[in-house]
């Protein structure tokens, strides 16, 4: 094999090489990139549908302005989700509802009481789960025309004596306020006794009572439309909120995730923006 021979076979094998070396190296790439991708993990939003239909939601009348917030975070997160009109009424009166047929898939209680009254029916699922606190407080007009200063300007031996409206016992916010009464021994005889602390609240913003005990919550969430007494030995009769989703739920996957969002910590940030207290 003369010079020119022998070269062209050597550059000819090194060619072969080179080609034979650039596919390993390829393939191995390929299969290192393949590796270094980890598979979708067991209930990441890959594996997991995302929720979708529409969601019920029963919750007390003092959530209202927290909830429509948490529940427009909500839809903003699902976008496929619809969150129906959330119902607001006193917790003992939707207590009573879900006990006689309706159907919703959460429920958030003003207190555990009529929570409870619900699971003993079987109609809860899982465990009730608290995400936050309220306390009351004495609403009056702007200005405290009458000057209450506290609980004994409310009793009926006050002079002048108030016209006082207060929650039905029965209610979270009246059991609250029944409580303060006996602990600070005063005798309130209330002109009405009301549904939810929603009715409480819009008597006093009429003119229709010169006090009545709402919740904190309440009486920031009104402005300047009335002014807030604070109420000696009020953590006597802190609410506890407690929420859950509800067996035979129309929508299980959605009621589930709306609970857990409400008691985490985005959804407690939220709830301490309108003024709630950490469960």
């Amino acid at each position: 094999m003369n010079r020119a021979c022998t070269a062209a076979a050597l550059a000819l094998g090194a060619i072969s090489l080179a080609v034979v070396l650039t596919a390993c190296t390829s393939e191995r790439g390929a299969t290192d990139a393949a590796s270094a991708t980890p598979a979708p993990a067991s209930g990441s939003s890959d594996a997991v549908s995302p929720l979708d239909g529409e969601l019920t939601v029963f919750a007390a009348a003092s959530l209202g302005n927290a909830f429509d917030e948490l529940a427009a975070r909500f839809e903003h997160l699902h976008p496929s989700l619809d969150v129906l009109p959330i119902t607001y009424d006193g917790s003992s009166v939707l207590a009573t509802q879900l006990i006689e047929g309706a159907r919703a898939d959460v429920f958030a209680s003003a207190d555990e009481k009529n929570l409870d009254r619900v699971a003993e029916e079987g109609l809860v699922d899982g465990e009730p789960e608290v995400f936050a606190t309220n306390a009351l407080e004495i609403a009056v007009a702007p200005g405290n025309p009458l000057g209450i200063e506290g609980l004994d300007d409310l009793a009926d031996d006050a002079a002048p004596a108030p016209l006082v409206i207060v929650c039905a016992p029965a209610v979270p916010c009246g059991a609250a306020a029944t409580t303060l009464f006996e602990e600070a021994g005063v005798q309130v005889t209330p002109a009405s006794e009301e549904q939810n602390v929603t009715a409480v609240l819009t008597k006093v913003r009429a003119g229709e009572a010169d006090a009545g005990l709402v919740y904190v919550t309440d009486i920031a969430a009104a402005g300047d439309e009335v002014e807030g007494v604070a109420i000696d030995g009020a953590d006597a009769a802190v609410n506890r909120y407690p929420i859950a989703a509800l067996a035979g739920a129309p929508n299980p996957e959605a009621a589930a995730a709306f609970a857990e969002f409400v008691t985490s910590p985005d959804g407690a940030a939220i709830l301490e923006s309108f003024g709630f207290g950490a469960p």
